[in-house]
């Protein structure tokens, strides 16, 4: 749901057809962008109606592409607001190797302290959610092979038991995906038990896996998936922190900011509780139930006292 292959995901995309940046920011409204994926949208929606609530001026551009043409759209400037996942900045500064990603606080410390720097970008509060990669096997497998985490799920294979893995390429052959698993959790699984699916999004090895699809009997996914419970699979635990953190976190342009510093005060609480079980669910209400992401939205913001009020004044004597 976040990375290209910038970072761990999506390819990376060759022209980048944003609009050009702004010259001047008087009274500009603030654009808020997105990544294309399902959550991108979710959490744009969140962002524009508490802005909104907080009388911001905005301009819609959700949903644009994926990482790399999200992430070059921030750093122009045609874009104000979107986004990012904490264990990008491994990727965006060339520091995979460093373990620090793998702590929630300290990979959180470092991407705001490396965009501050270098390009004037300031992370919010990050969400307590994390949408790093996870193992997931159906529910009954997970019951009749007491299967709960990696640990379980190494020994699983290590005793010679029927396994196939639905996943993408990169998660396969990238260092920080699959191989990453094996090092650390010490199994390996062979060729023959890899179904490697074409594009590889979540959505398709996940239902490989809940419809035994080629004997499939695991699949690839992300650890706010909304469809794994819906489709009866579990996310096994990664109790060695295998994988970094990816905490959902919004990243603003500093002179935006500075336009408006109503902005940190109000997506703070909005992320704040967005746990990993919350994120979840609401990306479920949208990717299986089929509501509307704003009406989501919405729906989350009025739980916790955060909606919006649908005025056009709404905010603006506060």
């Amino acid at each position: 749901m976040r990375p290209s292959a910038l970072t761990r995901r999506e390819l990376l995309i060759c022209a980048f057809a944003a609009a050009a940046p702004r010259t001047t920011r008087a009274a500009a409204p603030v654009v808020v962008g997105s990544k294309l994926d399902l959550e991108g949208g979710l959490l744009g929606q969140m962002i524009l109606l508490s802005l909104e609530r907080a009388g911001v001026p905005t301009e819609n551009r959700l949903q644009i592409g994926p990482t790399a043409i999200a992430r070059a759209a921030l750093l122009s400037g045609a874009i104000d607001l979107s986004v990012e996942y904490t264990g990008n900045a491994a990727f965006f500064f060339h520091q995979e190797d460093d373990e620090i990603w793998k702590d929630a606080k300290g990979g959180y410390i470092r991407a705001a302290e490396l965009d501050a720097t270098r390009n004037g970008l300031v992370w919010l509060t990050p969400a307590p959610a994390d949408n790093t990669w996870v193992i997931a096997v159906p529910a009954k497998l997970a019951k009749a092979a007491s299967l709960a985490t990696l640990e379980d799920f190494a020994r699983f294979v290590n005793a010679g038991n029927r396994v196939r893995l639905a996943a993408s390429a990169e998660f396969v052959e990238s260092a920080a995906g699959l191989p990453a698993f094996e090092t650390i959790y010490g199994f390996k699984l062979r060729a023959a038990q890899l179904l490697i699916l074409s594009g590889g999004e979540t959505s398709a090895t996940i239902k490989a896996a809940a419809d035994g699809i080629s004997g499939v009997n695991a699949a690839m996914a992300y650890g706010t998936d909304g469809a794994l419970e819906s489709l009866g699979l579990v996310a096994l635990g990664d109790p060695r922190h295998a994988e970094p953190v990816y905490a959902p976190t919004p990243v603003v342009r500093a002179a935006a900011l500075e336009d408006y510093p109503q902005i940190r005060a109000a997506l703070d609480p909005v992320f704040a509780g967005l746990d990993l079980a919350t994120l979840r669910d609401l990306n479920k209400k949208v990717a299986i139930e089929g509501l509307p992401a704003r009406e989501v939205a919405q729906t989350y913001l009025a739980a916790r006292g955060l909606d919006h009020c649908g005025h056009d004044h709404c905010g603006r004597d506060h």
